[in-house]
């Protein structure tokens, strides 16, 4: 654990950085701030399809909705560097966790998890994938990630 006078850099990653990985940015974003924790905070992809890309309308539209702000997001594809900058790197579903840990520098794998797990209490560990449902799943990814960032906040702040 760093010390309060250290920043902290926590990136999400789903698959294309669109709905989970921004969505999850822009919620911890200000879960974050109301803990206030020094923490920079960042969202890529293991696939680079989107590279460049806003996030998806429906993922913006329904984290507004609750008080969330994308501003300045664009997608992006991980990179090797990531490993190295990053002291949590938070994937939002087992394929994409084994394609971190397929191209993760063993010393960084430690830094790898699911971000669910910071969400014990749920009864699942993965964020679903809303990008081929319907308004629903965007408001089930931002509940779960929600969820997860409370329990994230609390783990970097225990008191």
């Amino acid at each position: 654990m760093r010390s309060d006078h250290e920043d902290i850099n926590v990136l999400f990653v789903c698959l294309g950085n669109i709905c989970r990985s921004p969505t999850a940015e822009a919620v911890f974003r200000k879960y974050a701030r109301q803990f206030g924790l020094k923490v920079k905070i960042d969202s890529a992809g293991t696939g680079g399809w989107h590279q460049g890309e806003t996030p998806d309308p429906r993922a913006i539209e329904a984290g507004q909705e609750k008080g969330y702000s994308f501003t300045g997001q664009t997608s992006r594809k991980i990179e090797k560097n990531d490993f190295v900058l990053f002291d949590y790197i938070l994937a939002m579903d087992h394929n994409n966790l084994k394609s971190l840990r397929s191209t993760c520098p063993a010393q960084y794998s430690d830094k790898l998890h699911l971000f669910l797990d910071f969400a014990p209490q749920l009864s699942q560990d993965e964020v679903p994938d809303p990008y081929y449902g319907g308004r629903d799943g965007f408001q089930t990814v931002i509940a779960l990630i929600e969820a997860a960032s409370q329990g994230l906040c609390k783990h970097l702040k225990p008191d």
